[in-house]
């Protein structure tokens, strides 16, 4: 392993490792043992489809199937080290970074996965976004603990590298790929080793420049500084897996996180919002009809002045149970009294801050606890689940990029689980193997 400390200057370190990979021989296919990131899968359902796409789908490794949580680390820790004997998993030869390719259609992401070394806060070199909820990452950490694994990279974003970018460019031209598969959701994926010491060296050093945005993955984030702070320096735990993209060359995408509300009868839901926002029903529409009005919706505060939302005309969510409500322009004396004051204009109007302060605070009064709210990522994902719950299913607005760097380089962390960054790397493309 070449995850070595050295001295460096601010700015995120990104070492070679010796990745852990599926052996092509002993799967199915590299396609059918990939997966979403842990907390994109959409459980149980998902979850099912991927264990019998392949007997050694990844998804054995971060979402274990066991009654307990002690047994579904073990599980997992057992998994892999069978799979590791068995040979359907394995080192490469030498220490490398990854490029990796992700075409979505039209929609093209390149980047680079290291082993990112894990600098203190006060240095700057990666920013966070948002706030994190301690029964994950306590989770995460478990299953990392005991499998020994970085299991899947978080991603960052960076802009403006034009030394990485000319070699990312150059490799996915010419180079020889390790793999290239197409997943069942159409995305196509290329992954090449990058092992020339100049090369590692000009990544390293334009990076050393840098800042580095959390765009997704903070729970995995904050494990990894917990299992930094839990061993003894000079170890594998002082780096962590990641994929770090520049987004001034390869533009990622945002997208809104939904929140569904298992307790929560839509009825109820309507009936407790009237008053504190305006709520209309979307006669006879579909979902993308739906999301279409949400996307155009006027939610400007009632009395708010010229400007006051800041792009855009205010907040609005659209309520999904049997059929779908358009919730906007929010009474604003109640936003006034149920939002906090003690940070920036630009915070106090996100969709996020107002949904769960006004919303799931005041009016609601839901609880901020998995059994009462899930996160999902899908809008169709969401509303179906809600319908099989007999909840609510809350569907929100994107937040601009330009948002969350802004809030970021304050120190402002937005409400948890505000913002999707895509597309997201695959899951058991490659891994790391701390211990």
């Amino acid at each position: 392993m070449t995850d070595t400390d050295q001295d460096h200057p601010r700015g995120p370190h990104l070492a070679p490792f010796r990745g852990l990979r599926f052996v092509r021989e002993h799967v199915g296919s590299l396609a059918a043992v990939t997966s979403p990131p842990y907390d994109v899968v959409v459980r149980p359902d998902g979850q099912r489809h991927l264990e019998t796409a392949d007997p050694y789908n990844v998804v054995r490794l971060i979402l274990p199937d066991a009654t307990t949580p002690d047994a579904r680390h073990r599980k997992a820790a057992r998994t892999l080290a069978h799979w590791l004997d068995r040979g359907v998993l394995a080192q490469d030869p030498a220490p490398a970074l990854y490029v990796y390719e992700q075409r979505d259609g039209d929609h093209l992401q390149r980047g680079v996965i290291g082993a990112l070394r894990l600098s203190g806060p006060e240095e700057g070199a990666v920013l966070p976004h948002e706030d994190v909820m301690p029964g994950p990452v306590a989770d995460r950490a478990a299953l990392m603990r005991a499998t020994g694994a970085n299991l899947e990279p978080l991603l960052l974003s960076y802009r403006d590298g034009p030394a990485i970018a000319a070699i990312v460019e150059r490799t996915a031209a010419s180079a020889e790929p390790l793999l290239a598969i197409t997943t069942e959701d159409g995305v196509r994926h290329r992954l090449w080793a990058l092992t020339d010491p100049a090369e590692l060296t000009a990544v390293d050093a334009e990076l050393a420049a840098r800042q580095a945005l959390i765009a997704d993955g903070h729970h995995r984030w904050a494990t990894y500084r917990r299992l930094q702070a839990d061993h003894p320096p000079g170890t594998g735990w002082d780096y962590g897996l990641v994929l770090l993209v520049d987004s001034a060359r390869y533009p990622l995408r945002v997208r809104a996180i939904h929140r569904v509300l298992p307790e929560l009868a839509p009825g109820a839901a309507l009936a407790a919002a009237r008053g504190a926002f305006r709520v209309r029903r979307l006669a006879a529409q579909g979902l993308a009809e739906a999301l279409e009005a949400l996307a155009t919706a006027s939610g400007e505060p009632e009395g708010a002045g010229p400007g006051a939302a800041a792009g855009r005309a205010g907040n609005a969510f659209l309520l999904a149970g049997e059929d779908f409500h358009l919730l906007d322009r929010p009474d604003a004396v109640l936003l006034r009294e149920t939002v906090p004051d003690d940070r920036p204009e630009p915070w106090r109007r996100l969709d996020a801050t107002v949904l769960h302060s006004l919303l799931l605070d005041h009016v609601w009064r839901v609880p901020d606890s998995p059994e009462h709210i899930r996160y999902i990522h899908d809008a169709e994902a969401a509303v179906r689940l809600a319908r099989q719950l007999g909840g609510t299913a809350v569907l929100m607005h994107p937040v601009h990029e330009g948002v969350v760097f802004d809030l970021a380089r304050q120190g402002v962390m937005m409400p948890r689980k505000s913002t999707s960054f895509g597309p997201k790397p695959a899951s058991g493309l490659v891994m790391r193997s701390v211990e």
